[in-house]
């Protein structure tokens, strides 16, 4: 791997009293393609800007390589940017846009040929090469701004929203180019999006930032399988996500050997669970619902966030044949909205208690899904205990 290790080291960062970033604190691994997630004013941008020298923190340290860049201004440092704007010469070609940086450094003509040629052929430009900026599609003209900030060979190339300017499917087809790129190269990539589609899609892993903290820091597995906050869940995707009361917590130990806890719940918003014909008078008594959390410990009674993702969820028409399983969760309710997508449906189906509940329902083979079901259908949903999820954090 040719990319460095990027520490940010307990930096904030103030505009008057706005904190732009507050005790921001964690490490970038060599080599990473790392992003930078959040809503609009989270502090992404205002962080990138801190690493490529263009605002400097009030307090902390941007290490590369266990060494403080923070004193050093943007062109001395060794990081590239790349901008959602492009930012190319309109009057120089593309074979002069991308030769640029280098006759800044006066190197030699036959070597900024070589390195201008290799570059163009990297981001699939070679057949562009003496085109003016303004005969290229969007697309080109960022893979050309890419080429040029790669030219000098950056250990770091800094990523700012970098495809926002582009249409949807456009898009989708350079994101993979770039996550392509990043393995032939092997340099650390820093990616800023608000897009969680994008960052799941090509991050080894992500920060997760609202109003200028990081709230969970993970691979993209881990952000939308096991979010933190409340926040995490409800930005990560889409998720059905209720307040609930911590009856009581057992450990196990789940399919890789790790300790986790399976809790029993009281959430009012779903109320009662459906009885089924095999369930034992307690199971079908309660109004407790169980669910798996991997945090160290929760504390019956503790007020929690409880999550269950849309997908996860099962919808039938039938009372589902659970085998006796005691961490299967099932709940009656009638389908307030159906809406057909084409590769799934979305279910809203609103419980006895009163609580709306989404449902997505892949589509796999044609008419492989049992009967059909429509608006005002009376269904019953259910899911494993293990896809279930405990968020500690309350956000009001």
């Amino acid at each position: 791997m040719n990319g460095s290790t990027v520490s940010i080291d307990h930096v904030s960062k103030h505009f008057g009293s706005f904190h732009a970033l507050d005790d921001v604190n964690f490490t970038i691994k060599q080599g990473e393609f790392f992003s930078l997630l959040g809503p609009s004013g989270c502090g992404k941008t205002t962080l990138l800007r801190i690493i490529a020298g263009f605002e400097f923190p009030d307090d902390g340290a941007v290490l590369l390589d266990d060494k403080d860049i923070v004193p050093f201004p943007a062109n001395k440092r060794p990081c590239n940017t790349v901008f959602q704007s492009y930012a190319l010469f309109p009057h120089l070609s593309v074979y002069e846009n991308v030769a640029f940086p280098l006759r800044l450094q006066k190197k030699d003509k036959k070597e900024i040929d070589e390195k201008v040629r290799e570059y163009l052929h990297l981001v699939q430009l070679d057949q562009h090469m003496f085109k003016k900026p303004n005969q290229l599609s969007g697309g080109q003209r960022q893979r050309v701004a890419i080429a040029r900030a790669l030219i000098n060979e950056p250990k770091v190339l800094l990523l700012d929203e970098p495809l926002s300017a582009l249409d949807a499917k456009l898009r989708a087809s350079l994101l993979l180019d770039l996550d392509a790129l990043h393995d032939k190269i092997g340099i650390t990539f820093i990616y800023v999006t608000h897009d969680q589609s994008e960052a799941l899609a090509v991050s080894d892993r992500i920060a997760v930032m609202n109003q200028g903290k990081v709230l969970q820091v993970g691979t993209p597995f881990e952000i939308y399988e096991s979010p933190a906050t409340q926040f995490v869940a409800q930005f990560i995707g889409e998720t059905n996500l209720f307040e609930a009361t911590v009856a009581e917590c057992v450990p196990y130990k789940n399919e890789n050997g790790l300790e986790e806890f399976m809790c029993t719940c009281s959430v009012p918003e779903l109320g009662k669970q459906t009885p089924l014909p095999t369930d034992s008078e307690e199971m079908a008594a309660g109004d407790k619902y169980m669910m798996v959390t991997d945090y160290d410990h929760t504390e019956p009674g503790q007020k929690v966030a409880f999550t269950i993702r849309p997908e996860k969820i099962r919808i039938t028409t039938d009372i589902p044949d659970v085998h006796g399983r005691k961490d299967i969760n099932v709940f009656k309710g009638i389908v307030e909205e159906p809406v057909y997508t084409g590769f799934q449906s979305k279910f809203y189906v609103r419980l006895e208690n009163g609580a709306v509940l989404k449902v997505y329902q892949q589509h796999r083979n044609f008419l492989d899904d049992g009967p059909s079901i429509a608006w005002k259908d009376t269904v019953y949903v259910s899911w494993s205990a293990e896809d279930g999820y405990i968020v500690e954090d309350i956000e009001k």
